[in-house]
This record gives C-alpha cells, structure tokens and sequence, in this order.
C-alpha cells in the first residue's frame, strides 16, 4: 500500500489522514504545533498551545456541508464532538414558515470551538494503526526523482531535523501558507499563479460563557444558528459553541481606524449593547467573559495554482483543505470545504495509487468543482460587503478595483433575499447556499425558485431593528475611551 506523507495536522490534514487510514493507507503526518494533552477533551483543548494557528482562537462553526460530510463519512467524529459538548442547530428555525413539509434534513450547523473539534479528529487518527502522526516537525523541502518521462515526481520530503521521509504522495495540508509554494520555489520549479481577491476583513473576538449551566441562551438567534447581523459598515454577530459557550465577532475594515479601540472591553461591550440582538449577550448578569478581546486581520480569498494546474510538473503532490483554497472568514464556509475536500481527496488517492498524472488531474478536476465555485462566491460576496463599508466610511473605491461579475446577476441576488424573507421555498434555497450545500448556479438554476422570487420581490417586508448608524457606533466606542 502506498505511504502518504501530509504536511499540516490541521482539520484538513486530520481529515485527510482518517480516511486514508480507515482504508489501510499508510500515513504519516508532520505537524508544527505541540502534541495536545491527555485528559478529557474540553480541557485538554483549553490547555493546547497552537500559536501558529491564531485563528484557532476565534470563533467557527460547521456548517450544513461539513455535518452531512461526517454523517457520512465519519459519523463516530460527529458523535465526538456531542460527547464532548458540541451541539447541533436546526438552521431552519430562522426560516419563515414550516420547512418540515419541504423534507430538508440537512440544514444543520455543528457549533463548537475550533480546538475541541481538532482534538475529537486528532484522537480519532491517532487510533489508527496505520496513522503517525508527528509533533514540533516541519517540512522544509521534496525528494524528487527527475529521471521519469514526465519531469518531477516526488519520493518524499525533508523535514527541520533532516529527516528523509520517503512516500508516494506528499500532501500540502499547511493552511492558508501553502507552503509546497516555497517547496518548489527551493527546487527551482515554476510555481503556477494564484487566484486572489481580498477580504479586506478585521475581526474583534470574544468568548463568553453563560452563568446558568444547560439553560435557555441569552437571546434569540435570529439566524438560526447565530444571532446579529452584517449591517451597512460593520458586522456583529454571536455564535454559540459547545458547553454553553459562545463567541462574538465584530468585523470592520482593516483600515478604519475609528473602530480600532474595539480591542478594549469596554469599547466592545458598548458596541455590542447598540447592535441588534447582541445586548441581552453581554448582560454581565447572565454571561461571564472567558478572555480577552482578539484582533486578527483576515486573509483574502485564494484559490491556488497549485491546486488546479492540471500541467503541474510535479506529480504526487497535492494540496488539501486551506492550502488548496481560501474563502472569505466571514461566510463560515472554511472547515466544511476542508472536510469536504478531504474526502473527496482521499477517494481519488486510493484510485489512483501510482500517483502518476491521472491523479494530477483528477485533484485539479475536483478543485474547480468543489473549491472554484466558492471561490467565485466568496470573490463576489466580499467585494459588494467592502463597496458598502467603504462608502459608509467615506472612503472611495479605485475603480474597478477587484470588481468581477456575479456568477447570478446582483439584481437576481437582491430579489431572492427579499423574497426569502416571507416565501419558505426561496429561503431554503438561499439557505443551502449559505450552507455550502448548492452552488449559486444550481440554486437559480432552477425554474420554479426563479418563478418565486420574482412573484415575491415586490412583497413589503418588515426590515427589523435598526443597527446603529457610523457616528453612533464610533459615538459609543469614543465615549469607552474617555471613560
């Protein structure tokens, strides 16, 4: 059987090695971070050091795709991570009408912090016999045979101690670094070009915990699996987590710097008092903060060459979760595309075990269908929230900077949200988009979703509280800082 080396323990790299592993697979992989603790898992999460994975510390959630992933594929992970305090929410909740007659059982999200899932993952490969999976070791470099017909193939990887580890596959699970970039860079190969669109998204962080165990949440999620809003020049939204914890998110633009004291407490705080639906979840009366306030500057949206070249010169190398492609933080669809993709990436590994070209193109074939389509997605969606933040904060656009047309005209997108809002038939088929579930094109692709919205575009629709304007936020955070 072959050996797969994989670069990175992260949720793909896990993934990745439990399927491979579960199908006899030899795996080996090589993680940077320290090993976690023994211990229950929620502690042991609490008191494992990752400080290269800074986004660890924010808040995340498993979206519609990622749970029917593992109801399908690892149904013993799902079970895990309940065990340990995850929970799962009923998407449809938010939806207007009943949907059970609809048939929909998939509109559910996983909430639970980042380390407690990556811990139920890592204890799950860490089972498997066939599965190494080693701590404080990087990778450095490829073993390369260039003797074959077909140029470069790879004969293993070099790690920081000097270890030559020889495999069949070697899989780039590094995360957003990509660092089988800087792998073929040293080798003096050419490194095909990224797609790339920003985000232009900074995040302000904080969990809290609420103060009577297994009782009623603070307020209503208005969203179903979350409560808050993005609004017209900032987001806020709660997220709830596993063991009545929960994280809120405030978003700005990285270069507003009125709302950079947003870091503090008591600015925070106050932003959140004046921002729908998130006062009752900072009453000091019913939640208790559990740290600090995290700042963290997000990264764009990327889609890697190295990932969809299908001329790639170098065969047996691979990209999977976020070293293949990189989606807007915001729209939660990170963890399940690294899930999915995983799998799918695990199926094609075990096809093709000569890792010659055929599996070269096969990965490239299914990133552009699984990871391209959100890309595209993710480009659009970021772009239209920076135009409205830009221009709230006064801040001109340059011309048709990073502006690219919408897979779905923008006037189509607009009437399916307003008509989602009182027909329960354009709001599942909206919400399976936000889920990762169907892409745009499938979802408007379809006659009868069409027919609705345009009957329900001109239907009046309650537009609920109203978020603060720019200068009563920057009113708020301004009277913290005189405080």
């Amino acid at each position: 059987m072959a050996t797969t080396v994989i670069a990175g323990g992260g949720i793909a790299g896990l993934t990745l090695a439990l399927a491979l592993g579960r199908r006899g697979h030899r795996v080996r992989v090589l993680e940077r971070s320290e090993q976690p603790p023994d211990g229950p898992v929620v502690k042991s999460a609490e008191l494992w050091q990752r400080p290269m994975v800074p986004q660890a510390l924010h808040d995340h959630v498993l979206n519609a795709l990622g749970v029917r992933t593992l109801r399908r594929h690892a149904p013993d992970v799902l079970d895990a991570a309940l065990a340990a305090g995850a929970r799962l929410l009923d998407f449809t909740t938010a939806a207007p009408g009943d949907l059970r007659a609809l048939g929909d059982d998939d509109l559910g999200t996983l909430v639970c912090r980042r380390p407690v899932l990556d811990l139920v993952l890592h204890r799950a490969v860490q089972d498997l016999p066939e599965v190494t999976v080693s701590h404080r070791t990087t990778v450095t470099g490829l073993l390369l045979d260039t003797s074959g017909p077909s140029g470069h193939r790879v004969t293993g990887v070099v790690t920081t101690d000097g270890e030559r580890i020889p495999a069949n596959v070697v899989v780039d699970a590094s995360g957003r670094r990509s660092a089988s970039r800087s792998w073929l860079a040293a080798a003096g190969i050419a490194v095909p070009d990224d797609l790339t669109a920003p985000s232009q998204l900074r995040a302000f962080g904080r969990f809290y915990r609420v103060r009577d165990p297994g009782g009623p949440v603070p307020g209503p999620l208005n969203r179903g699996n979350a409560a808050g809003g993005i609004w017209s020049h900032y987001s806020a939204v709660v997220h709830p987590a596993d063991n009545d914890v929960f994280a809120i998110t405030l978003g700005t633009l990285p270069g507003d710097h009125a709302t950079t004291a947003l870091r503090t407490p008591g600015a925070f705080t106050a932003a959140c008092r004046i921002s729908p639906y998130l006062a009752a979840w900072v009453d000091e009366d019913a939640v208790e903060p559990l740290g600090p306030v995290r700042i963290i500057s997000m990264p764009p949206n990327i889609l890697r060459g190295t990932a969809t070249g299908r001329r790639h010169s170098v065969e047996g190398l691979l990209n999977a979760g976020d070293a293949a492609c990189v989606t807007d933080p915001m729209f939660g669809r990170g963890m399940s595309l690294a899930l999915a993709h995983a799998f799918l990436l695990a199926d094609l590994i075990h096809e093709h075990p000569s890792a010659d070209a055929e599996l070269r193109r096969a990965a490239a074939d299914l990133a552009d269908e699984l990871l391209r389509p959100w890309y595209d997605q993710g480009r659009h969606d970021s772009w239209s929230r920076i135009e409205r933040w830009r221009a709230e904060a006064g801040v001109p656009m340059a011309s048709g900077a990073g502006q690219t047309a919408p897979v779905v005209p923008q006037h189509l997108w607009s009437a399916a949200r307003t008509a989602a809002a009182t027909d329960p038939v354009v709001w599942r088929g909206i919400a399976r988009v936000q889920t990762s579930l169907n892409t745009p094109a499938e979802i408007f692709a379809d006659k009868d979703f069409l027919r609705r919205v345009r009957a329900a575009a001109d239907t009046p629709v309650s537009s609920g509280p109203r978020p603060p304007t720019r200068a009563e936020l920057r009113h708020a955070i301004a009277a913290q800082e005189g405080a």
